[in-house]
């Protein structure tokens, strides 16, 4: 007969292994689930930020590159204003607010009952690029009818992300042209071919140097005369005070602030009102279909001369999420 202890003894040790067993792989269980879970964040993750970029980059921009905030008092502002008013060498074609006005009727007029649409933006910035080549055609179609008028706004803020002053220079360059070439539409193709894909350049150490030269071919190639072109980017930068003055001055105005609480590019305005671009998702539209509906334009009229956004030159943006 067997001994009755050490049957004891082997079931306890054999419930002991069961029990280790079950522990092990109750946690094994569990780090599946886990890693399951984990699996599951990581995708919707992924997902957000591919339909963002999708959207046009510029949602990811703006939540990461703020030039200000909030805690800019009206006395900052005023300081900037007067800094700006004072620098010795001014643009001609500029406003007091460091805009230019154009329009089919060229510099530094508006057509009357044509919404003005405001774009504030920066070289390097890539929001800022995938909204000019979702937009911008759109906008200069608009412009050449008679239907919008632009004011556009140079910013140099991100000049220190690259290793040769590329902020200064491109937009230095930006506003000679808009000085010394009548057409409007030349300092637009301009604008495009230097946020185009294969040519702007990236940030800090995805930043690679670009010459004057090559900045200078951008502007032939959008209709500037070789001379304009060769006097802008010849290394002078005679605007470069007035454009930090003004970059200065804009990343401190309040009304340009997001719902943040701080001025970040791209930024755009409406009849001077801003013009959330995040709104643009969630209307569930693209940026294009999303800014017609805004100034109240079907899409069939866009470039047709006679045809007015409904807003007019007075009138807020039009809800598109409502």
């Amino acid at each position: 007969m067997a001994d009755p202890k050490r049957q004891a003894k082997r079931v306890t040790r054999a419930e002991r292994r069961a029990a280790e067993e079950a522990a092990q792989k109750a946690q094994a269980e569990r780090a599946a689930k886990e890693r399951k879970q984990q699996t599951i964040i990581g995708c919707i993750v992924v997902a957000i930020i591919v339909v963002l970029v999708a959207i046009g980059g510029f949602a990811v921009y703006k939540a990461t590159h703020s030039s200000s905030s909030s805690q800019t008092t009206a006395s900052d502002v005023n300081e900037a204003y007067k800094t700006l008013q004072s620098v010795k060498t001014k643009p001609a074609n500029a406003d007091d607010k460091a805009g230019f006005t154009i329009s089919s009727k060229g510099y530094g007029k508006s057509v009357d009952g044509a919404p003005t649409v405001g774009i504030y933006m920066e070289p390097l910035c890539p929001g800022c690029a995938a909204v000019n080549r979702q937009l911008d055609p759109t906008l200069v179609k608009l412009m050449d009818a008679g239907q919008l008028n632009l004011e556009l706004h140079f910013l140099n803020f991100q000049d220190n992300k690259s290793s040769d002053n590329y902020s200064n220079r491109a937009f230095n360059g930006a506003i000679y042209i808009a000085e010394h070439d009548s057409d409007p539409n030349h300092l637009m193709n301009y604008l495009s071919n230097i946020y185009a894909e294969d040519f702007q350049p990236g940030e800090l150490t995805n930043y690679v140097p670009v010459d004057n030269s090559k900045l200078e071919e951008q502007a032939v190639k959008a209709g500037v005369s070789k001379d304009v072109a060769a006097a802008a980017f010849s290394g002078k930068n005679e605007y470069v005070d007035w454009l930090t003055a003004s970059n200065n001055y804009t990343i401190q105005r309040p009304e340009l602030f997001s719902s943040s609480g701080s001025f970040s590019s791209p930024t755009l305005t409406i009849n001077g009102e801003y013009w959330a671009l995040n709104n643009v998702s969630l209307a569930g539209l693209d940026l294009k279909d999303g800014f017609l509906k805004a100034i109240g334009l079907d899409s069939d009229q866009v470039g047709v001369e006679g045809k007015m956004p409904s807003i007019g030159s007075s009138k807020k943006p039009i809800d598109i999420t409502a």
